[in-house]
């Protein structure tokens, strides 16, 4: 089977939305757009999340952070890969508020409950996705040695991601692929929202 990485564009917005729902929700009944949205309504949901692909404000979600994997020309995987420095937390606001979505305190209260204090020159990954039927055919890690590839020549040398405690599939992925857990933390609010009692930093340096 042969896998062909691609930089996203704008016209991949339905696709993007698609696979940061499903990383969002990553078992659990509700995801963190869930309760930014308001809604569990799919449809209401995706439509948001296309739009927040392709806003001028340049948030961890803009279409040109993602790199995409396809096989025989259908897209199949996602990895996300941004800059905590350009993509803030004020950069997610402002997209938010694009999509007319200016109402989320609450849930940004939620989201960033658990926040870990971030190198602002260090390469953050997310969104690390894969359609059902393509598990295990090496989708992901080829979506991960493009994206490490690309941050090598950036200059950078240590990428981390952020993942629920818990999640005992992504955290032994990660392991696989280099990363090490560096920090966890325990959040109430997290917790009670989500069912998930924190999220954990791993990191690899390359």
């Amino acid at each position: 089977m042969s896998i062909q990485i691609k930089q996203a564009k704008a016209e991949d917005n339905k696709f993007l939305a698609q696979m940061i729902l499903q990383s969002s929700r990553a078992g659990k009944k509700d995801g963190l757009f869930d309760l930014l949205f308001d809604t569990n309504d799919d449809i209401v949901i995706l439509e948001k999340l296309e739009s927040l692909t392709t806003t001028i404000s340049k948030s961890h979600c803009h279409y040109s952070n993602f790199l995409i994997a396809q096989v025989d020309g259908k897209s199949v995987g996602t990895l996300c890969s941004y800059e905590p420095r350009i993509s803030t937390q004020e950069a997610f606001k402002t997209a938010l508020k694009e999509i007319g979505c200016t109402d989320a305190n609450n849930a940004l209260e939620v989201m960033y409950s658990c926040n870990f204090d971030l190198n602002k020159r260090t390469l953050m990954f997310d969104f690390m996705e894969e359609l059902d039927g393509f598990i295990d055919v090496g989708v992901l890690k080829a979506l991960m040695q493009k994206s490490l590839l690309t941050a090598r020549l950036k200059g950078y040398t240590i990428a981390r991601t952020m993942i629920e405690i818990g999640s005992l599939e992504n955290e032994l992925f990660y392991k696989k692929l280099g990363f090490k857990v560096v920090e966890q933390k325990e959040c109430e609010l997290y917790k009670e929202k989500f069912g998930r009692v924190g999220l954990m930093l791993l990191a690899t340096e390359f």
